[in-house]
């Protein structure tokens, strides 16, 4: 790709790079376009949006008070457990600092499930409204060395590609005799393998764990365990999205991606345990399935970075950063953003992204040193990443005895009793 050398007469007081224009990279982008003294330029390596799948931005990210943001009964006691209420005053702040426009934006987004496209088109399509700051979008992909040249003394650079985050490797300076320098700076734990079904239900229809085992019991080997949510709040259609846990050979012989009918030919075993959970919805409800059944195959981990800026450079004792021979990172800031910093495969981590997004932008507009901006960042994504590690191992904890309730032996097998 072509990087542009010169911002010309749209240069700001600080300049910015984004690295992803997903959903996470676009809200990023679009909260310092908001805010004065921002040169922005959003590096996109698609030329549309084109991603249909649906997600479910998290209610947290429209909380209003601190007892809405920790409501969650999975994960509140965990937040009251991790962040002291200063700190989760700081994450009010932060999202009443946000454009009302985008504000809006989220709040209609967190009605329902909504595909990913039109979060991609509604954000980007503000960003071309334009703001205080100026937002100049360079098409193509970035390498890591491309990356690191762009990086000028007092620049911000803000990785928002995603799980195969860009830079999050390069964030820890190479060692002497390092044995695993290829995940150097990422933490992965593998949760288990699935097969993730979604399709549209045309009748309205809500399932607790009462309903899911019922469901299920007649089920041997697999188990179809759905999280259900109304797509609008009166269209009278509900968005099903279902997991079905697999071996690692099954993994290895499914496709990536297919319709629910070649799982059918395929792989019936797998795709019995679908089947039968629907018959079970349809004599319920007498509704059915709308259109194709969307399989694909994924396998769910839980991952964080270690390290989720570039502080590392900073600690080596390099000298002067200012010297020409220094390297990039030691001499700008780096920030991951997003599944760049945090995965977890329970819930749509979009959420988690964009209000890590919202909360660097209300740091970088406070005035503070950068030193003081990266470690408080480092703070809050690490107690983030507390948050999601408790809540995805008490989600597997739960799932696995859910799948073991008919046989008693294999539950007690599960259980951690004192």
């Amino acid at each position: 790709m072509s990087i542009p050398t010169s911002l010309g007469a749209a240069r700001a007081t600080q300049r910015v790079h984004i690295l992803g224009a997903g959903p996470v990279g676009l809200v990023m982008a679009a909260m310092l376009q908001s805010m004065p003294g921002y040169a922005i330029r959003l590096y996109e390596k698609r030329p549309t949006y084109l991603r249909t799948r649906m997600v479910k931005l998290a209610p947290y990210l429209v909380a209003d008070s601190l007892s809405a943001y920790a409501a969650d009964e999975v994960d509140g006691d965990n937040v009251a457990a991790i962040f002291d209420a200063t700190e989760l005053e700081a994450g009010l702040r932060a999202r009443r600092s946000v454009d009302p426009k985008l504000v809006t934006l989220i709040q209609e987004w967190s009605q329902g499930f909504c595909p990913l496209n039109i979060i991609e088109a509604g954000v980007s399509a503000m960003i071309d409204e334009g703001g205080p700051s100026p937002v100049e979008r360079v098409p193509g992909n970035v390498s890591v060395d491309q990356a690191v040249a762009m990086v000028a003394p007092d620049d911000i650079m803000i990785d928002c590609t995603g799980c195969n985050s860009l830079l999050r490797n390069h964030l820890v300076p190479e060692q002497a005799g390092e044995a695993n320098a290829a995940e150097r700076n990422t933490y992965t734990l593998r949760l288990e393998y699935a097969v993730n079904v979604t399709f549209l239900y045309a009748a309205p229809y809500q399932c607790n764990e009462y309903c899911k085992y019922y469901k299920n019991r007649g089920n041997g080997q697999y188990k179809f365990i759905p999280a259900v949510d109304r797509i609008a709040q009166d269209a009278g259609v509900t968005h099903v999205f279902g997991i079905i846990s697999v071996s690692a050979e099954d993994f290895a012989a499914l496709p990536s991606q297919c319709k629910g009918d070649l799982l059918r030919e395929q792989f019936p075993a797998v795709a019995t345990s679908m089947d039968r959970f629907i018959e079970q919805i349809n004599a319920e409800t007498g509704g059915h399935v709308i259109g194709d059944i969307d399989v694909v195959r994924i396998p769910l981990n839980l991952y964080h970075a270690r390290n989720a800026t570039n502080r590392a450079w900073y600690a080596e004792p390099a000298g002067d950063h200012s010297d020409a021979g220094q390297h990039a990172f030691s001499k700008g800031s780096v920030f991951l953003v997003g599944d760049s910093a945090i995965g977890s495969p329970y819930f749509q981590s979009i959420s988690l992204g964009i209000e890590c997004a919202m909360f660097l932008a209300d740091l970088l507009q406070q005035g503070i040193p950068m030193s003081d901006v990266r470690g408080q960042y480092e703070t809050r994504i690490y107690k983030q990443w507390l948050r999601v590690y408790m809540r995805s191992k008490t989600i597997k904890h739960s799932k696995d005895i859910f799948e073991r309730l008919d046989d008693t032996f294999g539950v007690l097998e599960k259980l951690k009793i004192y």
